[in-house]
């Protein structure tokens, strides 16, 4: 799985799910934040995975006018809201789960994150509102 969060509100804007992890699932994700946000964010920040240093990607950002910002070699804190996200998911749903097959595992995720996590669930970050209450308040 590959996720674009929107920093300021905590947002999944963009996801991805398939049985790989090559590039073209970071740019799916990508291409799936941009038609939710109709653009990206002015900065992009990954962490240094094969697929977040592709060609590919790079080339989707760019055209795009998007810094790219990557974690220092070996320091998962630098990318803290994106393993903070995959714990919380893996703690509330994906441990609980058991997938029979890709699609399943994707309509579940969808559900979750359109339907939970973005809409409902609390962050004690933004004042223990929703990614989506927070960003509508300002």
């Amino acid at each position: 799985m590959a996720v674009i969060i929107d920093l300021y509100a905590r947002k999944v804007i963009g996801w991805d799910v398939d049985n790989h992890m090559r590039a073209s699932l970071v740019c799916n994700a990508v291409k799936n934040a941009m038609l939710v946000r109709k653009g990206l964010p002015e900065m992009f920040h990954s962490d240094r995975g094969v697929q977040y240093v592709s060609e590919k990607l790079e080339q989707i950002l760019v055209k795009d006018k998007v810094t790219i910002s990557m974690s220092r070699k070996g320091n998962c804190w630098d990318n803290a809201v994106s393993e903070s996200f995959f714990g919380t998911l893996k703690q509330e749903l994906v441990y609980h789960e058991k997938y029979e097959n890709l699609a399943e595992a994707r309509m579940s995720l969808f559900k979750y994150i359109e339907a939970f996590y973005n809409p409902k669930r609390l962050h004690s970050t933004l004042g223990y509102k929703s990614p989506n209450e927070y960003e509508n308040a300002s």
